[in-house]
Parts: structure tokens; sequence; C-alpha cells
């Protein structure tokens, strides 16, 4: 009985516009509201979204990118993960081939795109969620507590913003059977 209670929830949750429209910045990347306005020193980045009880996200993405388009146009616009992110993350955006300097948590300076290859990011959009604190000398790649490379659907994004959010990686309980028991329902809206 709890399972169909959490999948009509879930449904319910999930329920949105079928195409939102999101600003294009210069740069050919979108721009929704959330997105914040940053220097890109992540270590500064990361104390501010704590002052705000939020945590940092990363979402590395590219111009022309379908996959980030789906993901802004169709995903993040659904109001339970509008509401999540608004609420929880606190998010830089990095350019996949930009030049802006972005400085890394160990203090190394690169342009965006250098600082993508040196995190290893080769899909977009990639989404790295960071702990509330990072240990000394460790990058964000390194520091990360999930990564979440590529497009995916509603009830996997929603999925691993609570997750995240619920320290559910301190649990011991991987994400793939945090989601089959908490989000069992897939939603096709």
């Amino acid at each position: 009985m709890r399972r169909i209670a959490v999948a009509i929830a879930a449904a319910v949750a999930l329920a949105g516009p079928a195409h939102a429209v999101v600003p294009i910045g210069d740069d050919g990347l979108h721009k929704p509201t959330w997105l914040q306005d940053t220097f890109k020193d992540l270590r500064d980045d990361l104390a501010e979204a704590n002052a705000q009880h939020k945590r940092l996200l990363l979402i590395v993405e590219q111009r022309g990118c379908i996959y980030c388009a789906k993901m802004h146009e169709e995903v993040f616009p659904v109001p339970a993960i509008d509401k999540i992110i608004r609420d929880t993350y606190f998010v830089d955006q990095i350019n996949l081939y930009g030049d802006t300097p972005v400085t890394d948590f160990d203090g190394k300076v690169l342009p965006e795109k250098d600082m993508a290859a040196r995190w290893n990011i080769v899909f977009t959009p990639t989404m790295i969620f960071l702990p509330e604190e990072v240990p000394a000398g460790k990058t964000a790649a390194q520091a990360a507590v999930m990564l979440m490379p590529g497009a995916f659907g509603k009830n996997t994004t929603l999925a691993m913003f609570t997750y995240v959010r619920d320290h559910g990686y301190d649990s011991g309980q991987g994400f793939q059977r945090y989601f089959a028991e908490h989000f069992p329902m897939d939603v096709k809206n």
C-alpha cells in the first residue's frame, strides 16, 4: 500500500509543463533563474552555499547540447524538481568549452574548459554534487559525493536531488537501491 501511495505522490509531484522556455545566454547555455552568478571560486561558492543552508552543485554544459536542452526544458521545470533545486541547491554553471577562470578547492585556477578536462568531464550535462565541507587539497571531482553524467528522466533526477539532499550516500545504501525503493514509478509526462 505504501508503494502505491509513494507512486501516486511521485506522479503528482512530477506533473508539469511539457516544455519550458528557458532563456539562453550569450554563451549559448540555458540560464534558469536558479543559477548563481559567481566569480567561480569554488571555495567561496561553497561558503556561500553553506551560509544559505544549501548544497553546492556544479552543472557542466555546452552550447548546442541537446541533452542539456532536454534537462532545462523538460526536466528541471517540473514543479517538484524546480522546488528542490531552489530550496536545496546553490548551482554554478560551468561551460565545457568556456574561458572563464575557475578556482578549484585546491586553489588551482584554470579556464572552465581546462577545469572540466581536469575533472575528466566528457558528457554534458554533468552534475557534480559537493559535500558541505571539502577536505584540504581535494578537487571538486575528488570531493564530489555524487556525479550525474548525462540527461536523465524526471524520476531519476528528482531521486538524485533527494538522495543528495538527504545524505543518502551516508547510509551505505547505493543510489540504485534508494531509487528502486523510493521512486518505483516511471512517470511519462
